[in-house]
C-alpha cells in the first residue's frame, strides 16, 4: 500500500437537472489544484434525492457514465458517485467507481429508505465491490447503508477504507457524524463520507458534514456546512502498524449474510 490521496466534494446540487449538475461538478473537479487518486461525489449527483426514476433514469453508457469516464481520464483519479440507473423495467440507485482507463465496477444499494419509499421505487442491491486503488481495498457504500453495520462488516481486514456517499439531511445530522465513527473504529478501517447540502426540491435541507475519520475514531477533517472541495491524504503507514498492535479483528465473530 501507498499512501491515498482523497478529494471530498460537497456542494449543493441543482434539482432533478443532470446537465447543470455535470457543469457545475465539472468546474469543481477541474478546480481541484493538486494530484489525487480519488474523487468523491455526493449519493445521485445528478439529480438529488428524486423518487422521479421513471424521467430521470439513464442507462449505463449514456451520458452521466460517458462524463463520469470523461472526468477520470482527464484527472487521472477515479470517480466514484450514485445516479439513477435502468435495467429493463427496473431502476437502481447505482454507484459507479470509475477507473481513469475506463473500466469500472458498479454496486447498488442495499439498503433502501422506505421513510421516503425509495423501497418502492428502486431495486435493492445484492452484492458489494471492493476494488484495489494503489494497493487499498476500498468498500463503497450509499448513504442509508451507514445503519446497518453487518453490511460493512470489515472480515480479516478485508477493506481499508470506507467510502459513503450520501444524500443525508440535516435533521439527522447527529446520527451521521456518530456512525461514520463507530463504523471506523469497529472496522478499524479509514472512512469517508460525502453528503450533500443545500436545500433539495422536496424541502429538506441537507447539513454536509463531508468528514474523514481515521481507524481509531478520530476527524482528519470534516466540511460542516461548506460548499467545499477538499483532498486529503491517507497514510497507510499508520493504519499498518495500528492493526499490527491492536489486532481485534482475530477475536471477531464468523457469520455470513443470507
Amino acid at each position: 500500500m501507498q499512501n491515498l490521496t482523497v478529494t471530498l466534494i460537497q456542494t449543493p446540487l441543482h434539482w432533478e437537472s443532470a446537465s447543470a449538475n455535470r457543469a457545475m461538478l465539472e468546474e469543481k473537479i477541474w478546480s481541484i489544484n493538486q494530484p489525487t487518486d480519488l474523487i468523491i461525489l455526493p449519493e445521485m449527483f445528478t439529480t438529488g434525492f428524486s423518487m422521479n426514476a421513471a424521467a430521470l433514469a439513464e442507462v449505463m453508457n449514456f451520458e452521466t457514465f460517458k462524463w463520469m469516464k470523461q472526468m477520470a481520464s482527464q484527472t487521472g483519479a477515479v470517480v466514484v458517485g450514485s445516479v439513477i440507473i435502468k435495467e429493463g423495467s427496473a431502476y437502481y440507485n447505482r454507484l459507479i467507481w470509475m477507473r481513469p482507463d475506463g473500466t469500472y465496477e458498479s454496486y447498488d444499494k442495499r439498503h433502501l429508505f422506505r421513510m421516503a419509499e425509495e423501497d418502492k421505487v428502486y431495486t435493492s442491491g445484492e452484492k458489494k465491490i471492493i476494488p484495489v486503488l494503489k494497493g487499498w481495498k476500498i468498500l463503497p457504500l450509499i448513504c442509508y447503508d451507514l445503519r446497518f453495520p453487518v453490511w460493512s462488516r470489515n472480515k480479516n481486514n478485508g477493506y481499508d477504507l470506507l467510502v459513503y456517499v450520501a444524500n443525508w439531511p440535516g435533521v439527522r445530522s447527529h446520527a451521521w457524524n456518530t456512525l461514520l465513527k463507530a463504523r471506523a473504529i469497529e472496522n478499524i478501517s479509514y472512512v469517508a463520507g460525502v453528503n450533500r447540502v443545500g436545500e433539495d426540491g422536496k424541502g429538506l435541507t441537507y447539513s454536509g458534514d463531508s468528514a474523514v475519520i481515521d481507524f481509531k475514531g478520530e476527524t482528519i477533517f470534516n466540511a460542516a456546512d461548506k460548499d467545499c472541495v477538499q483532498t486529503i491524504q491517507l497514510d497507510a503507514g499508520l493504519l499498518q502498524n495500528f492493526r499490527e498492535k491492536f489486532p481485534a479483528h482475530l477475536d471477531s465473530d464468523a457469520f455470513n449474510i443470507e
